[in-house]
């Protein structure tokens, strides 16, 4: 059913909150665009080649008629049952590796918060992904993360594009869930985890702690999140396959400081630090 129930989306609190950590940001909330992510960099580039100053945005999407995933895949989303949003920002890391596990560790803690010893219900599928977790299933997937990053003169911007679902959406007929990762996660949303929920609050919900987190990533990189991800990792102890030729398979062993991911095969231990990795569904014999 299509939404009509106006969004409203708050956008000076927002402004408010995250202009402290971002000096000069802007908040732009758009009916339709064709990707947040593209727009952002279109933007970028052109002030790089005016030679300006470029300042932060967060630019939210009610609608995306071409929103990407990894590698230009397709990222489906529906007004009302979708948050789409990308924040661009000049960063000044001392690595970049990582930056896409620290922000799905931003996006689940503030969408999930630990509770004591409780294992979490929000999981992080190296390297983009969010999925809730069901019991000893790996999870179903709720959300995506596509971090690109555009010359800005003699320093680089970054664009941050996360998608969560907030509700069902409607599935094209004969296309797996996930079909263009090459395996089927299934779907999963918000609203499972927090009913009612509706895009604009969670928005509200994660926007300071991402800003937090990649300031953070800023001074002391993906090391210091480290043992936060840990907690939230979905693939370790897990048979995966990945799209690599040389490293077809292996047996998922966590990540390092860098946020390479390294597979037990025959061969040792190996890392993996690109390419797409998918989750054999049932986990590995005890001491595999």
């Amino acid at each position: 059913m299509p939404h009509t129930t106006p969004l409203h989306w708050h956008a000076q609190n927002l402004w408010q909150q995250l202009e402290p950590l971002l000096p000069g940001l802007s908040v732009e909330v758009v009916a339709r665009v064709d990707s947040t992510n593209s727009e952002l960099l279109s933007r970028a580039r052109g002030a790089t080649r005016r030679q300006v100053d470029v300042l932060p945005c967060l630019l939210v999407a009610e609608h995306q008629s071409r929103g990407r995933g990894r590698q230009g895949k397709d990222w489906q989303s529906s007004i009302g049952a979708s948050l789409t949003f990308s924040l661009s920002m000049v960063l000044r890391p001392g690595d970049w590796s990582g930056l896409s596990l620290a922000v799905g560790v931003a996006l689940a803690e503030a969408l999930d918060p630990l509770q004591g010893s409780a294992p979490p219900r929000l999981g992080i599928k190296w390297p983009n992904d969010l999925l809730l977790v069901d019991g000893d299933d790996p999870g179903r997937k709720l959300g995506g993360i596509l971090i690109e990053t555009v010359p800005a003169g003699a320093q680089r911007m970054a664009v941050v594009g996360v998608g969560l679902n907030v509700r069902p959406l409607p599935q094209p007929a004969g296309k797996a869930a996930d079909a263009a990762h090459g395996f089927s996660l299934g779907q999963a949303n918000l609203q499972e985890l927090h009913p009612g929920m509706d895009a604009p609050t969670a928005l509200a919900r994660v926007a300071l702690p991402l800003a937090q987190v990649l300031r953070g990533f800023e001074q002391h990189g993906f090391a210091a999140l480290r043992p936060r991800f840990d907690r939230r990792d979905l693939l370790r102890g897990y048979r995966v396959t990945t799209t690599l030729a040389d490293l077809p398979e292996g047996l998922a062993d966590g990540v390092d400081d860098g946020g390479t991911l390294w597979l037990r095969t025959a061969n040792g231990r190996l890392p993996v630090a690109s390419g797409e990795v998918s989750i054999r569904r049932s986990p590995p014999p005890a001491g595999g």
